[in-house]
């Protein structure tokens, strides 16, 4: 009985999206941060790049400025990536955009930079990096940089106020929510998290691949939800997508 109550629910509280604004996620491969590796460096011009000469889809990760844009970049420090050290949002995107990539001649770029490169060519995947305190800055930052673009743009996040905040103020942005035994709903059980994903609002979920496979994920797959896995990486994991999952964000090392 609960379960079916559930069901219910879901159909008012976790629609199934219209498929025009969420088909083109299940159409390609997503390359997460593009095709990077040795040669090329994460989240990069040249990553996305190559990424779209090769037919795949984009998924790139955004932090924001200490004036408010947003920059493509993972880590919310610049220690990993860069010779440079500190937060990523206490430095201007002038700052930013000066900062080199290790081991190539590329900067910081910014969103709508990274953008222009794809051009409309293939479907783009934002993740916010979201740090609590600091949602909304970030979610305003990846609207601005998004709400001009032409081509297939979605955005989502392990933070469930990322897509909660795009169904009240950026609806025409398709959102979603990444799952992972690491976040905050797979610390909730039964009617909680039910009602935490509830809240959150997505239009598509991404889930872990290690997590895989779920009966939570078969049965909203089942329902029409459009279900990604991340972050696949080997064939025994793509083995394991392509039963649960209506696509991949993939990472392929020797780039």
């Amino acid at each position: 009985m609960p379960l079916s109550l559930f069901g219910l629910f879901d159909r008012w509280r976790f629609p199934v999206p219209d498929a025009r604004r969420v088909g083109y996620l299940t159409r390609t491969p997503f390359a997460n941060r593009g095709l990077h590796g040795s040669r090329l460096a994460e989240n990069s011009r040249a990553a996305v790049q190559a990424a779209v000469e090769h037919g795949y889809g984009v998924k790139i990760d955004v932090q924001f400025s200490l004036d408010g844009l947003a920059h493509v970049f993972r880590d919310s420090t610049l220690d990993r990536m860069t010779a440079e050290s500190g937060q990523v949002r206490h430095l201007s995107s002038k700052q930013l955009s000066q900062i080199r990539l290790n081991g190539t001649e590329e900067t910081i770029p910014k969103l709508d930079e990274i953008l222009a490169v794809v051009a409309g060519r293939t479907p783009v995947i934002v993740e916010l990096r979201a740090v609590e305190g600091h949602v909304s800055q970030l979610c305003v930052a990846v609207r601005h940089a998004i709400e001009g673009y032409r081509g297939e743009a979605a955005v989502m996040s392990l933070h469930g106020e990322v897509p909660r905040w795009f169904a009240s103020h950026g609806s025409r942005i398709t959102r979603g929510l990444m799952l992972s035994d690491s976040s905050e709903y797979a610390k909730e059980e039964g009617a909680e998290k039910i009602k935490a994903l509830w809240r959150a609002r997505p239009e598509f979920l991404a889930i872990d691949v290690e997590d895989l496979p779920t009966r939570f994920a078969l049965r909203q797959r089942k329902r029409g939800i459009p279900i990604l896995a991340w972050t696949v990486s080997s064939a025994e994991q793509q083995a394991v997508a392509a039963d649960s999952t209506d696509q991949i964000i993939f990472e392929a090392p020797g780039w």
